[in-house]
């Protein structure tokens, strides 16, 4: 008997009225991993990691378009605080019959992931961090905090935006810079600052070191954004996996993804 497979993207509408963009991949039966996308992205963002995950046919690939981005609802009111953002995720797993998920976030989506295994333990069996910053003393100021006028002009994008790569000669997706130029300019500056505000209440290695979650830490080491030196902030949490990717910045799923899939496939088999 073959199994179901489940394919495609939706839009879900949930209890507040809020509908989000949601992406599927591989077995309905297989264990469930959850992909949390980085500010002004989406689940786009993760198209050339997916393949490699999924086509094993050993996981079902979740991915969610977070409220004010991709094709979700960009409402113009203040709905964007990191655990609303995580309540939404959980409610999306609820209405897939989803179950227990390995949740992996990639930057600002590790802020998300952490939240929702606070808010939501009994949905999150590990947790896995992609150049997500342990607190915001591990910023790294550019004196560029995003575009100046919005919409924003294609350099003003791309200038955004380079901070966010570092592997000589990769250029960014014109599909991607396309995200930013999608979002709103309120949901661009509050899920921002949505992000400040949970580190500044707490760092993130605290709050997951009370959980009792199996963690993996991906880091690339060339990241221009977050001091990838500050990963090792994580080893507070118990049992902790902490891996540096020399020669790789900001954005690891997108520069190489054999080398994010490895490790992650690798961590999933043990805890999902």
């Amino acid at each position: 008997m073959t199994a179901s497979r489940t394919t495609g993207s939706s839009l879900l509408t949930l209890d507040d009225g809020d509908t989000l963009h949601v992406c599927q991949d591989g077995p309905r039966e297989a264990p469930v991993l959850l992909l949390i996308h980085g500010s002004a992205s989406s689940a786009r963002s993760w198209d050339a990691l997916v393949p490699l995950l999924a086509a094993p046919g050993t996981h079902r690939v979740v991915r969610v378009d977070l409220l004010g981005h991709g094709g979700s609802d960009k409402p113009d009111e203040g709905r964007y605080a990191i655990p609303d953002q995580a309540r939404r995720v959980g409610e999306v797993l609820d209405r897939l019959g989803a179950g227990r998920a390995v949740v992996v976030g990639h930057s600002s989506g590790g802020v998300t992931a952490t939240a929702l295994a606070e808010e939501r333990p009994g949905l999150v069996s590990a947790v896995v961090l992609v150049n997500t910053g342990p607190s915001l003393g591990a910023f790294i100021a550019t004196g560029a905090a995003g575009p100046v006028q919005w919409p924003p002009s294609d350099e003003q994008i791309r200038q955004f935006a380079s901070t966010g790569f570092s592997r000589p000669g990769y250029r960014v997706p014109d599909a991607l810079l396309g995200e930013v130029r999608a979002m709103t300019l309120h949901s661009f500056t509050a899920t921002m600052g949505a992000t400040r505000a949970y580190l500044e209440e707490r760092a993130l290695p605290e709050r997951l070191a009370v959980l009792g979650k199996p963690l993996l830490v991906l880091f690339g080491e060339d990241d221009r954004r977050w001091r990838s030196s500050s990963a090792a902030d994580y080893h507070a949490v118990p049992g902790a996996r902490v891996e540096l990717l020399p020669g790789l910045g900001h954005s690891p799923i997108l520069e190489d993804p054999p080398r994010v899939a490895g490790p992650l496939l690798d961590f999933a088999a043990l805890h999902g």
